[in-house]
């Protein structure tokens, strides 16, 4: 007010607790803020340079972020590679593992069980996403990794595509062939007959029987193709009883034997009960015709179908020591039995059971084989398996159709196929280990740029606390300094007024 007046020293000391109390209100907005520059009023110059210095640590704080699951993304998909490269190398333990055995059977599992480790491994790389991008899912999964903030440095990691392992661009593995089965079956039928040769023992001359002449000839069918047998001392012919065996003996499907006691010759018969055997001995040398033995006629045999129980050798294509072989397209051997006496049809069937890949029933005579390879069932008698006198080989044979994995030169170039995968494995592997490298690096290096940033701008507008409060301490001081010496000039004008007391 215009109107008092107060004094100069009065005045001063006034003045002086404003400017304090200003300065108090200064440093206690510090304080509390821990800002030195709260806004362009206070420094402009200060405050516009942080504020830019903080915003660009805020954008890289965006970016950082990206980077962050970039670096997830890349390590999603070595992950994948990782697993993959093990599921590839237990593949190729599976193909050497095949390479090491001949059994047919056994390399069809292990072709089957290689397939099963492609497609665990397309599902693998399937799954190997992080948030919707998947590196190992092939086109459209490309990453791109941007390090600044108008997108000038960047990285893009391109993808591979081992959703499909027979891709030529990924890693060229194809599905094995595992082949399909095949069945067969054969006949087992037996029969047998005699013929009478009174009074001759083995070495005796045939031409000794009244009825029989050098120059006969004695004919044996069965029904369709005929084979005949010339009395005489010349080569190829019959002499003796026992050179009539033994001609006997070699036709195939009967076998032949003579008995001392009872002079016949009993003949067993394995052909197939369709063909009827025959035997005769006409007149050519003029002898008399007989059934092929002293009596008239013609002798007949047509077998019959063998039971489970029946010996084996109760046939003509089985005899005692014979060996029976199972062996499979590669010439495996997994079963073989030696017949003997009490081996019976049942047995049989239980031994081709026994093999791994192949099974047998037994009804009505046959026995019926379903092979999951190629089998041959054969015997070192000639007359195994002989339906009929025109019959070349009796072998069973199951011809199926082979797996990928049925010979040697296959199974090495599946395990040559297997390491130029491993080598495209550790390429793909080798270049996203850069990039992961690579994005790391760059986020290491964005997080102490904002960090440089945060601490440039904090310099220009962050308070010094031990300062402020120093000064908070010195401005009470001085407050309560001129508090004193406004008091002590009121004072002073006061002392006036005594002298009109």
């Amino acid at each position: 007010m215009s109107d008092i007046v107060l004094s100069s020293a009065v005045r001063e000391n006034l003045l002086s607790l404003k400017s304090t109390a200003k300065l108090q209100s200064t440093t206690q907005n510090r304080l509390a803020t821990g800002l030195k520059v709260n806004s362009a009023l206070d420094n402009p110059n200060s405050f516009f340079t942080a504020a830019g210095l903080n915003d660009r640590a805020s954008d890289l704080a965006n970016l950082l972020d990206n980077m962050g699951q970039a670096v997830q993304t890349i390590r999603a998909a070595d992950d994948g590679i990782t697993a993959i490269t093990k599921l590839v190398e237990s593949a190729k333990a599976i193909a050497n593992q095949a390479l090491q055995t001949q059994s047919e059977y056994q390399r069809k599992t292990y072709a089957e069980q290689y397939n099963d480790i492609l497609e665990q491994i397309e599902d693998l790389a399937r799954d190997s996403d992080y948030k919707g991008k998947n590196l190992l899912a092939g086109e459209g999964n490309e990453l791109q990794v941007i390090f600044n903030e108008d997108s000038t440095s960047n990285l893009t990691v391109d993808p591979v595509d081992f959703t499909d392992t027979t891709l030529s661009t990924g890693l060229a593995l194809n599905d094995l062939g595992v082949g399909a089965g095949a069945t067969n079956s054969f006949t087992l039928a037996s029969g047998t007959t005699t013929l009478d040769l009174t009074g001759l023992q083995a070495s005796s001359k045939l031409s000794d029987l009244a009825d029989w002449a050098d120059g006969d000839i004695v004919t044996v069918t069965d029904g369709t193709t005929p084979q005949t047998l010339t009395v005489g001392s010349g080569p190829g012919e019959i002499e003796t009883v026992q050179d009539y065996v033994n001609a006997l003996n070699d036709m195939q499907g009967i076998k032949a034997s003579f008995d001392e006691g009872t002079d016949q010759i009993t003949i067993v018969s394995g052909l197939d009960p369709a063909n009827t055997l025959s035997i005769s001995k006409d007149t050519s040398g003029g002898g008399t015709a007989t059934n092929g033995g002293i009596g008239t006629g013609t002798t007949t045999l047509t077998t019959s179908v063998m039971t489970a129980s029946a010996t084996l050798i109760s046939s003509g294509g089985f005899s005692v020591d014979d060996v029976i072989y199972i062996t499979d397209g590669n010439g495996f051997e997994p079963a073989s039995i030696e017949i003997d006496e009490d081996t019976t049809v049942s047995d049989l069937v239980s031994l081709i059971k026994s093999v791994k890949g192949l099974d047998a029933n037994f009804t009505a005579g046959s026995i019926s084989l379903i092979g999951d390879v190629s089998w041959s069932i054969t015997s070192t008698n000639q007359d195994f398996n002989v339906g009929e006198f025109a019959t070349t080989d009796g072998s069973v044979n199951l011809l199926a159709t082979d797996s990928e994995f049925a010979n040697d030169t296959d199974i090495e170039r599946v395990l040559q196929s297997i390491n130029s995968a491993l080598d495209e494995l550790r390429s793909a592997a080798g270049n996203l280990g850069t990039s992961l490298s690579t994005v790391e690096i760059r986020t290491d290096f964005t997080e102490e740029l904002i960090n440089t940033l945060e601490v440039g701008a904090g310099a220009l507008t962050i308070a010094d606390m031990n300062e402020e409060g120093a000064n908070m301490l010195a401005l009470q001081t001085r407050q309560q300094l001129s508090s004193t010496a406004l008091s002590l000039a009121n004072q002073a004008e006061q002392s006036v007024l005594s002298l009109f007391g």
